[in-house]
């Protein structure tokens, strides 16, 4: 039977480390330098042209999404890079780890989470992709879900299920695989899982071709958009 579970808005308590006492202590305190200034992490080129996924997601989605949305999250989270020098040279994984349960931090971990979601988003999808999983994945999904099309139904449930903004993930913990909810720009890093794929459920993603019929956007990025290439290399991820 699938694992599957819903994170709410309570945030489950990490550890405090002397590195985050530091980012406390360092911020807004310390002036920034001209190299901290310098784009900390640059927006990836799209993997693919913006009508590329048409008619799942039109060219005009992709477009305002990739875009604008991205765009915006890359560039705060430059921004609030460049005015932390505690993030100076971290990853964008060891900066939402990091700061995940900081309060006073809660603006940079949203622009640097949502950068971060939004680039794995666009790379789970491709042009032609979807059908069925083949190869360690096809084992890997079967070895927890019993079958791919049980699996489907699984992810399709929990992505239309999310309230609100959010995301619906099939990641791995421990070796085994599951399908994960998080609301708003959590990703399962923080809570010590492994992305696998993940199905943008915030109504940017896709309101614009559906509307409210957030059902029909699953099902078309589940059956035509999957990018299962992609999905098998997480696995090897450490």
């Amino acid at each position: 039977m699938p694992s599957s579970e819903t994170l709410g808005l309570d945030r489950r308590q990490f550890m405090k480390t002397a590195a985050g006492a530091v980012l406390l202590a360092g911020a807004g305190v310390l002036g920034v330098s001209a190299a901290a200034r310098a784009e900390a992490f640059p927006m990836p080129a799209l993997p693919y042209a913006e009508s590329a996924l048409d008619p799942v997601i039109s060219a005009r989605t992709v477009s305002f999404h990739y875009g604008k949305h991205t765009a915006a999250y890359y560039a705060n989270a430059n921004k609030a890079v460049a005015e932390n020098p505690a993030l100076s040279g971290k990853t964008m994984e060891e900066i939402v780890s990091l700061i995940y349960d900081e309060p006073s931090m809660s603006a940079v971990f949203n622009n640097v989470a949502q950068a971060l979601n939004h680039t794995f988003y666009w790379s789970c999808l491709k042009p032609g992709g979807g059908g069925e999983p083949s190869g360690r994945i096809k084992a890997a999904i079967e070895a927890t879900f019993s079958s791919a099309a049980y699996f489907r139904k699984a992810l399709s449930e929990a992505a239309i299920a999310q309230f609100a903004s959010g995301w619906a993930w099939l990641a791995e913990d421990k070796g085994r695989l599951k399908i994960v909810r998080t609301p708003n720009a959590v990703t399962p890093i923080v809570l010590g899982y492994k992305p696998l794929f993940v199905i943008d459920v915030w109504e940017h993603a896709y309101y614009l071709d559906y509307q409210n019929k957030r059902g029909d956007y699953v099902s078309g990025v589940l059956d035509k958009l999957i990018n299962w290439e992609f999905v098998e290399k997480q696995l090897d991820k450490a």
